[in-house]
């Protein structure tokens, strides 16, 4: 009788992609960022004209053979700003994630490692962030910065900081009583070592389900901000928030120009939604059905 072959044991993360494929939630959000993705890098290739030049005789053409989503004020064609803009307002939202975890994560680190004093500056600090309402505040950090790319997705990120904060915050002070904290404690190891080789791993994936949900709302911060007139300096940059700036007073007559930004919008927000939804019932036991 041969020997009994045991189960090779199966990480977090292994186990969080098997589950994902089999979560119909993550694949068809997977999906919509994938194609989102892709239109954006290949734009110069899948764009069919160039999305700054136009033609004042092709003003508001309804959509047709020649420009599949029409034209707009300036002759420009719909399609090519769209692809070209996806470039722009996912840029944003990604830099903006990036740099609110890493900021967010760093004060959440030391507010749920050192506890004491620095937890009590850090926490208060982020409650008073918070009461703020989102917007306004992008809003206000932008007209301080200047407009600008960089800008805009500086004034996201600061958005999002303290709920990064507060969420690593959270799940490292659950996890210090942990039985392989305790046991790394008890062999001497201590400080940064313990932190960022036994505490931080096990305390991260929340923090990047939290980002992939903060990107559907960060591209509709950019977009909100590029609604208001705080979008890129230059007007005739393609950038689906900027693209919906004017459109209130054309919606009798060539409602094209409101409808597609918007719906590239809404798909893009509608997977990152669905894709953080899949990472989460993958990541915690709780949600796993």
């Amino acid at each position: 009788m041969g020997a009994a072959v045991e189960d090779r044991p199966i990480g977090l993360w292994t186990d969080a992609l098997r589950r994902m494929r089999h979560s119909p939630s993550a694949i068809i959000g997977a999906t919509i960022i994938s194609l989102l993705l892709l239109m954006a890098i290949f734009a110069p290739f899948l764009a069919p004209y160039d999305p700054l030049k136009g033609n004042l005789s092709d003003s508001y053409l309804p959509p047709s053979a020649d420009h599949w989503f029409g034209t707009n004020v300036q002759g420009q064609d719909m399609l090519s700003r769209i692809i070209f803009g996806s470039r722009l307002t996912l840029g944003i939202a990604v830099l903006s994630v990036t740099i609110g975890v890493a900021v967010g994560g760093f004060f959440g680190a030391l507010a749920g490692y050192f506890r004491g004093p620095v937890d009590a500056i850090i926490m208060r600090s982020v409650d008073i962030l918070l009461a703020i309402p989102g917007l306004l505040f992008a809003i206000a950090v932008v007209t301080f910065l200047g407009r600008g790319v960089v800008q805009i997705a500086v004034a996201i990120a600061i958005v999002n900081v303290p709920i990064f904060a507060r969420l690593l915050r959270s799940s490292l002070l659950s996890l210090r009583e942990a039985d392989y904290v305790v046991a790394a404690r008890s062999v001497g190891v201590r400080g940064p070592a313990l932190l960022t080789r036994h505490m931080l791993p096990n305390a991260i994936s929340p923090l990047i389900v939290q980002a992939t949900l903060a990107l559907a709302t960060a591209v509709v911060d950019a977009a909100a901000l590029g609604f208001l007139g705080l979008g890129p300096p230059d007007p005739r940059t393609p950038e689906w928030g900027s693209m919906l700036s004017d459109t209130y007073r054309y919606l009798g007559s060539a409602i094209h120009l409101a409808f597609f930004p918007g719906i590239a919008i809404v798909l893009s927000v509608l997977g990152f939604n669905l894709l953080g939804d899949g990472m989460r019932e993958a990541l915690d036991p709780k949600l796993r059905r």
